[in-house]
C-alpha cells in the first residue's frame, strides 16, 4: 500500500511538473560586452575609454533579507579581448566599512564583504565558473555544479585582480584568461550573473533577480552576457606541478622512528575548448587538513569528507551518483585507505592517477578516473586498480540523465577479486529550480555471488516561496557491494517524507517563520518487512534578518536493534541486546546568533529519552576574529548518557579549538587541537603554508598525537614539509 501512495504521489508531482515547465515564464537581464585589442591597466579603475562604451548593469535585486531593491548601488561593466574577460564592479557604500575577516585565498570565514562574477559558458543552467574578490584584493575562485547545488573551491586557475577603494564605494577590476575557461568555439554570448554581500547593511543582492526562497547561485536566474565579437577558441594550456616533500616520524608505541624524502607531481592539460586531463604521480597528501575527531553514538559509520584537492576538484560527475546519506555509490575517500588484518583502518599508498573530465559537446560530459594503490604485503593487501567511467547528457532545459561504471580490481594475475557497479540516474531539474529530483538504479557484480545487488530509489522536492516538499525513497538489496562507495546499511527498504511551511513577515526583525514537519521509517523487506526504524518530528523554526536564527523541534524514534550495540563504547557496562525494541522522545534546541560578527557564538541542546535511558547533550561553538589577521573557534560537545545501571553510564566529551594567523595574502599559520575522552586522544595539527609564488606553495606540517588514560601518554609525532611549484607552458 505504502509503494502504491508514493507511486501516485510521483505521478501527481510529475504531471504538476510539466505543468509548471510550461506555464513558467522568467525574465532575463541583458549585459553586452565590447571587444578590446587596447593593452589594460589593472588598477582597479575604469579610467580607459572602452568600459563606457556599453551601459553598466545596475539595479540590483535583494536575495536576503528581503526581496526587493538593494538599497546600495552596484554597478558592473564587461569587456573582453582575444585572451582574457575583464570585468569591473563598482560596489557604493554609504558606511565606508567593510568586513575583511581572512585574506587567505578561498577563505571560508563568514562576514566577508565581497563581488561574485558568475559565468555558465556553455548555458546548460547546471555549471558555472565563480571569480570572486573584496575590497583588498582577495582571491576566491570555484566551480559550480548541479544547478547551484554544490560549489567547489578547490579549483584554482591563476588570474589577477585589482582594487580600488574611494570615498563611499570599492572598485575591482578583473583579468580572467579565457584559455582557463571552457566554452563552446565562436561563442556569442554565456550566461551570467553577479553577487553582492554587503555585510554592514545585512544585505545580498544580485544582478539579476533570484526568488527570496531560491539559492543566490541558482544558475536558472542568470542573465545573459551578449559578445560584440564572438569568441575564438581556447588555446591549449599545460601546467606542471612538480613537488618535493619529506617526513620525520616517530612511533612511540612500537618505538619505530621513520624518515624519508620524495618526489611526484601533478600536470594539467586543457584539450579543447572542453576537456581537462589531470594526472597524478606518487602523490602527497601531507598538507591536507586532519580529520575532525566525532563522538559516534549511532550504529552507522560517519561520513567524513573528502579533502584531498585531487579528488575534490570536478568530482561532481562522479560523486553525485546515488543518495549521498544512505547509498553514494562512489566516495572518493575509499581510494588510498585499507583495512589491515586487526580491522583497522590505514593508508594504502596511491602510486598515480589520472582524471578526464569535461565537455564532449554542448550537451554532453565525460568523467574518467582511475587511480593506482600499491601492494602491502605487511597487511595483505594487494595492488588494486580503482576506475571510474561517467557520462552525463542534458536533458530539456537543465535536467540530465547519467551513467555509471566503477571497477575495483587486484592487479595480481590470475586471481579473481573484484568489484563492479553499473547504473543510470535521472536528475531533474526544472526551469526555475521548483522541482528537483533524482531517479536511480545502481547493480553491483563481484567475484561472490550475491542475493539482490541492486540499489535504487528517487527523490522529489516541490519548493515555492511559502511550501516545500521533500520525498525520499530507497530500496537498498542485501547483496548490493560497492567497494568504492559509501553504503551505511544494506537490505533495507526507507521512505522519508517532509513538509515546510514558511510565514514570510514584515517585521523589522523576523524575517520568517518555518513550520517544518518529517515523517520516515525503515523496513526489512527481506524480513516480512520488520519495522527497524521510525521518526516523527515537527518543528519550529525563527529566521532574523540578523542572520541568527532559533529552531526547536519535538522527535519520537522507534528502534528495533537487529545487532547488539554499545552507545556508550568503552564506557558501557554491556551492549543494548540485539532483537530488543525501544520507542523514546526528546526535544531539540538549537541558537545561532550573527555569524558576521567579530564575536558570534551557537549551541545546540538535546535533552529526553535515549533507548532505554536518557540523554542529554549540549554543543556549543565559539567564533571570534581580530580582522583579517587571526580567526579563532572553539567548540564543545558534551553528551551525558545514563543507561539503566547494567548497562552503564558515561559523560562524552569532545573540544576542538582552532587558531589561525593570516599574516599576509601570502603566508598563513593554522592550528588544530583536538581533544576525545570516547576515543581517549588528543591531538595537535600545525600548519604553516608560504604561497611564494602564484599557487605555488612551502607547507610545513606538525602533527602530536596522544592517549590520554590517567595522563598523556605520547603515541605518534611527525613533522614533514612539502614543496611544489606551478609551472605554465
Amino acid at each position: 500500500m505504502v509503494l502504491k501512495n508514493n507511486i501516485f504521489c510521483l505521478f501527481i508531482y510529475l504531471l504538476s511538473f510539466f505543468f509548471n515547465t510550461l506555464v513558467n515564464a522568467q525574465e532575463f537581464k541583458n549585459l553586452y560586452s565590447t571587444y578590446t585589442d587596447q593593452l589594460i591597466d589593472l588598477d582597479g579603475k575604469d579610467d580607459e575609454e572602452f568600459w563606457n562604451i556599453n551601459p553598466a548593469g545596475e539595479e540590483f535585486w535583494q536575495n536576503f533579507p528581503s526581496d526587493s531593491l538593494a538599497s546600495q548601488k552596484t554597478e558592473v561593466k564587461i569587456v573582453h579581448s582575444d585572451n582574457y574577460i575583464y570585468a569591473f564592479i563598482k560596489a557604493f557604500n554609504s558606511s565606508n566599512k567593510y568586513g575583511i575577516p581572512s585574506l587567505e585565498r578561498d577563505s571560508s570565514v563568514p562576514g566577508n564583504d565581497a563581488v561574485i562574477l558568475l559565468f555558465d559558458t556553455y548555458k546548460d543552467g547546471n555549471n558555472a565558473f565563480l571569480f570572486e574578490s573584496n575590497p583588498v584584493g582577495l582571491k576566491k575562485d570555484g566551480l559550480i555544479s548541479e544547478g547551484g547545488d554544490d560549489i567547489d573551491m578547490t579549483w584554482d586557475i591563476k588570474w589577477e585582480v585589482e582594487t580600488y577603494i574611494g570615498d563611499g564605494f570599492y572598485q575591482c577590476e578583473f583579468k580572467i584568461p579565457l584559455n582557463s575557461l571552457k566554452f563552446p568555439d565562436g561563442s556569442k554570448d554565456w550566461r551570467f550573473q553577479v553577487f553582492r554581500a554587503d555585510i554592514f547593511t545585512g544585505e545580498f543582492s544580485l544582478w539579476n533577480k533570484v526568488p527570496i526562497n531560491q539559492r543566490p547561485f541558482d544558475l536558472g536566474f542568470f542573465g545573459n552576457l551578449i559578445f560584440d565579437n564572438p569568441l575564438g577558441k581556447s588555446k591549449t594550456q599545460i601546467t606542471l606541478i612538480p613537488y618535493t616533500s619529506g617526513i620525520n616520524s616517530n612511533d612511540f608505541n612500537s618505538n619505530i622512528n621513520y624518515n624519508n624524502i620524495s618526489f611526484g607531481g601533478d600536470a594539467k592539460v586543457t584539450i579543447g575548448n572542453g576537456m581537462n586531463l589531470d594526472l597524478t604521480f606518487n602523490p602527497d597528501f601531507s598538507q591536507v587538513e586532519v580529520d575532525d575527531q566525532i563522538i559516534n553514538i549511532t550504529r552507522f559509520e560517519i561520513n567524513l569528507p573528502e579533502k584531498r584537492q585531487f579528488f575534490i576538484q570536478n568530482s561532481d560527475l562522479f560523486s553525485s551518483f546515488g543518495n549521498s546519506r544512505d547509498s553514494r555509490t562512489f566516495f572518493s575517500r575509499r581510494i588510498g585507505v585499507a583495512k589491515d588484518e586487526n580491522g583497522n583502518t590505514i593508508e594504502n599508498k596511491i602510486t598515480a592517477g589520472l582524471r578526464l573530465s569535461g565537455k564532449i559537446s554542448k550537451n554532453t560530459r565525460l568523467g574518467i578516473l582511475n587511480m593506482f594503490t600499491n601492494e602491502d604485503p605487511k597487511n595483505n593487501i594487494k595492488a588494486n586498480t580503482n576506475s571510474v567511467i561517467a557520462l552525463q547528457q542534458k536533458l530539456f532545459s537543465r535536467s540530465n540523465l547519467s551513467f555509471l561504471f566503477i571497477n575495483r580490481q587486484n592487479t595480481v594475475k590470475n586471481e579473481l577479486d573484484y568489484n563492479r557497479v553499473i547504473g543510470v540516474d535521472y536528475n531533474l531539474l526544472s526551469k526555475d529550480a521548483v522541482w528537483v529530483g533524482k531517479f536511480y538504479f545502481h547493480k553491483s557484480f563481484s567475484d561472490l555471488n550475491k542475493t539482490n545487488p541492486f540499489s535504487t530509489g528517487f527523490t522529489l522536492s516541490y519548493n515555492t516561496r511559502n511550501n516545500s516538499i521533500y520525498s525520499k525513497v530507497i530500496r537498498l538489496g542485501e547483496g548490493f557491494e560497492s567497494d568504492l562507495g559509501f553504503i551505511r546499511r544494506k537490505g533495507i527498504f526507507k521512505n522519508y517524507f517532509r513538509y515546510q511551511r514558511r510565514f514570510w513577515l514584515k517585521n523589522k526583525k523576523i524575517r520568517s517563520v518555518n513550520l517544518i514537519s518529517s515523517l520516515s521509517y525503515i523496513d526489512k523487506p527481506q524480513n516480512n518487512s520488520l519495522v527497524t526504524d521510525r521518526n516523527y518530528r515537527v518543528g519550529f523554526e525563527f529566521n532574523f534578518n540578523s542572520m541568527s536564527n532559533i529552531e526547536v523541534s519535538l522527535s519520537n524514534d522507534f528502534t528495533q536493534l537487529e545487532d547488539s550495540f554499545n552507545p556508550l563504547g568503552d564506557f558501557g557496562t554491556n551492549p543494548l541486546p540485539a532483537n530488543s525494541d525501544y520507542n523514546y522522545s526528546y526535544l531539540e534546541f538549537e541558537y545561532r546568533n550573527d555569524q558576521r560578527k567579530k564575536l558570534s557564538y551557537g549551541f545546540e541542546f538535546n535533552n529526553g529519552d535515549f533507548y532505554n535511558g536518557k540523554r542529554m547533550s549540549l554543543r556549543t561553538q565559539f567564533n571570534f576574529r581580530f580582522e583579517p589577521i587571526f580567526q579563532s573557534s572553539l567548540n564543545l560537545s558534551i553528551n551525558k548518557i545514563s543507561l539503566p545501571r547494567f548497562y552503564g553510564d558515561g559523560r562524552l566529551i569532545l573540544v576542538t579549538s582552532k587558531f589561525n594567523l593570516t599574516l599576509n595574502k601570502s603566508l598563513f599559520w593554522m592550528n588544530y587541537f583536538q581533544y576525545s575522552n570516547f576515543s581517549r586522544n588528543f591531538g595537535i595539527n600545525s600548519r604553516l603554508q608560504w604561497r611564494f609564488a602564484p599557487l605555488s606553495d612551502l607547507y610545513i606540517v606538525f602533527n602530536d598525537n596522544y592517549l590520554y588514560e590517567d595522563s598523556l601518554i605520547p603515541n605518534l609525532r611527525t613533522i614533514s614539509f612539502k614543496l611544489s611549484y606551478w609551472l605554465d607552458f
